[in-house]
């Protein structure tokens, strides 16, 4: 031991007495035996002594040897208290710390320093506009949900009684109207549902209309092997074989035997509608839909039934 360390046993810092050097080396510097008022050992080397850093065992400031002491420092509204047993995953300190709203929480010492937490949570909290009560097309705002990725979130109560929330943004907006309720009603509305079948879908194939891969120019006919017209009809999820023709004529006729169902459902749907005293923006227009596909189309019939056979 050199000359300028025989200084060292007996000499106090803080609470803390150096007794004696040991065999171990931390750094190339000796490390020390000292013991604190409180009567418990620990062990500093010499250039944690030179900087008077600890001054206990940890049983006033309750920071360990090694530990940077970041008592009363200030980060942002957070005063720091003392070190926690253990550290995060990231092997940081943890610090209890006191916020100036008068809460109490645990950061990560890296956090802290790094200026990434600056609060118990409290900058997170509500901003000074208050929507809690307030309605946005469907939605009624319940109260605050928290800050995500900078944006403040509300959880709200849609007029179909689910729950959501909406970033503050889209509510200001409009940009978010419903839990997502609107959108389905519209694409209700648009493709005109009835227990699940679209009435939209079938006016369109009544009217005529066909798909690009159609070669027979009617829906639901088309020629297969042996110069046979095959006639099918799908409806409410199942698929119905009208018969097979010697002409294309006859399948038709058979495939169109097979429409008075669509026509029904059609005819339904509308009569449902005046029956429920739903208003319309043109309630003759119910109307003309029931005469195009209605009773009237129905009595017209045809000679084929639904199995392809000729009726007598």
């Amino acid at each position: 031991m050199s000359a300028g360390h025989t200084h060292w046993p007996g000499t106090r810092i803080g609470n803390i007495i150096v007794l004696e050097p040991t065999d171990q080396r931390k750094g190339g510097y000796y490390v020390w035996r000292c013991i604190c008022d409180c009567g418990k050992q620990i062990y500093l080397d010499t250039r944690t002594l030179q900087r008077r850093t600890v001054t206990d065992c940890g049983c006033i400031t309750k920071v360990k040897p090694g530990q940077k002491d970041m008592t009363g420092q200030r980060y942002g509204r957070l005063v720091c208290l003392y070190p926690e047993e253990g550290r995060n995953s990231s092997g940081s300190t943890i610090w209890r710390c006191r916020c100036d709203c008068g809460n109490e929480c645990s950061v990560p010492r890296s956090q802290l320093v790094s200026g990434y937490t600056l609060s118990c949570g409290c900058l997170g909290h509500p901003p000074l506009k208050d929507y809690v009560g307030k309605t946005f097309g469907y939605l009624t705002v319940l109260e605050y949900a928290g800050k995500r990725r900078g944006l403040h979130h509300w959880r709200c109560q849609c007029k179909c009684g689910k729950i959501c929330e909406v970033g503050q943004t889209n509510l200001q907006k409009g940009k978010t109207k419903s839990c997502g309720c609107i959108s389905n009603e519209k694409l209700r509305e648009r493709l005109k549902l009835r227990n699940g079948t679209s009435v939209r879908i079938l006016e369109e194939t009544l009217s005529g209309k066909l798909r690009s891969n159609n070669t027979s120019g009617y829906t639901g006919v088309y020629n297969a092997k042996g110069n046979r017209w095959i006639a099918r009809i799908e409806f409410k999820g199942r698929q119905y074989h009208l018969g097979a023709f010697d002409t294309k004529q006859e399948a038709i006729a058979a495939r169109k035997e097979g429409e008075i169902m669509f026509r029904e459902c059609i005819d339904e749907y509308y009569q449902e509608l005046e029956d429920g005293g739903e208003q319309r923006e043109n309630p003759e227009k119910n109307k003309k839909h029931r005469a195009q596909h209605g009773q009237k189309n129905r009595t017209e019939g045809s000679i084929y039934s639904l199995n392809g056979e000729k009726r007598v």
